[in-house]
């Protein structure tokens, strides 16, 4: 018996399972297995990085040379530009229009994706409860709002707060009989253009929102949830302790996304000025790159608006792309 035991005892790593072959790879060892393949990974990508440096890099590049010029109409119609280097970027970030307009773009980004963000997630919430019916024709509404064109879904919100025949005012006057809403303009006031461009935008990007955390939610463990709910965890407590966890980085990939979106919104507010609200007080990034550049025919002011603005979303895009890369490595 003794002699058994002696020999379990002396049996090879490689017996068992101690042998450093018969581990699987961690660490270094498994980020290099994943590396192996190459050439062929490369080669593969290098028709889309070709299409990317064409379509993407090379208007980037026209855009960066331009900041750096005094690049007006003559320029335009052929006249040589002149190179004033770093003057366009240090006139742009010396005016106080453009820092009230880049603190403008960031409050208002800032609502609509809190808001987003919260009526979103409560849609998702009630998807899981509705039976097959009503969720059918919820989805089907969310997708017939999310398809519609921002300027299409501007005309008709635009529409519908009109001064003289707008339904808003309609329901609030003969509805709630608040009077002082009889023929009243929200477009002419900052404050309530911005709470119309606020209900476009949130408006068309709830769906989004709501089918992706909807799709996440269908993923969290039901018998995680009942054992919770066993324990006396109400709704909100399950929600913040399991299921905001579980969703996390779907949370925060869609809150990014959401910023990313909201801060160059350009046709929204463009269109609700050509309505009835007025420029120089409603004017967020986009739009304010569109009327120096553009309209104003200052292509180099523009540009260096443009390079600022592509700089502060390709600090947000960076942020994203590494969030999403340890969600991978997980």
């Amino acid at each position: 018996m003794t002699t058994v035991d002696r020999g379990l005892d002396a049996a090879p790593p490689a017996a068992r399972g101690d042998h450093p072959a018969a581990r699987p790879p961690t660490g270094p060892a498994r980020r290099q297995r994943r590396r192996r393949g190459g050439f062929t990974p490369y080669a593969l990508l290098t028709p889309a990085i070709i299409v990317l440096g064409v379509i993407v890099g090379w208007p980037l590049v026209q855009l960066i040379v331009t900041s750096f010029q005094e690049f007006g109409r003559a320029q335009v119609f052929g006249a040589p530009p002149e190179w004033v280097w770093f003057e366009n970027y240090a006139d742009v970030l010396t005016d106080p229009v453009f820092w009230a307009v880049l603190v403008r773009t960031i409050l208002f980004a800032g609502v609509c994706v809190i808001t987003t963000m919260v009526l979103g997630t409560l849609i998702a919430v009630m998807m899981t409860r509705l039976n097959k019916g009503f969720r059918l024709l919820l989805t089907i509404g969310m997708l017939l709002a999310w398809a519609m064109p921002p300027l299409t879904s501007t005309v008709v919100w635009g529409w519908m707060f009109d001064t003289d025949y707008g339904v808003i005012n309609n329901v609030l006057v003969n509805a709630f009989g608040l009077d002082e809403y009889f023929q009243h303009s929200w477009l002419i006031e900052p404050l309530s253009f911005f709470l119309v461009a606020g209900v476009i935008i949130v408006w068309g990007a709830i769906p989004f929102v709501a089918f992706t955390l909807y799709a996440g939610l269908t993923q969290v463990p039901d018998e995680v949830l009942e054992a919770a709910q066993l324990d006396g965890a109400g709704g909100f407590k399950r929600f913040r302790l399991i299921v905001f966890p579980y969703l996390k980085p779907i949370f925060l990939i869609t809150a990014i996304l959401q910023i990313i979106w909201d801060l160059k919104v350009f046709t929204q507010i463009f269109a609700l000025q050509d309505i009835g609200g007025i420029r120089a007080l409603t004017n967020t990034l986009g739009v304010y790159i569109y009327q120096t550049s553009i309209a104003g025919g200052d292509f180099g002011h523009g540009g260096a608006i443009a390079v600022i603005t592509a700089v502060l979303l390709m600090s947000i895009s960076i942020y994203y792309v590494r969030q999403v890369t340890k969600e991978e490595e997980l």
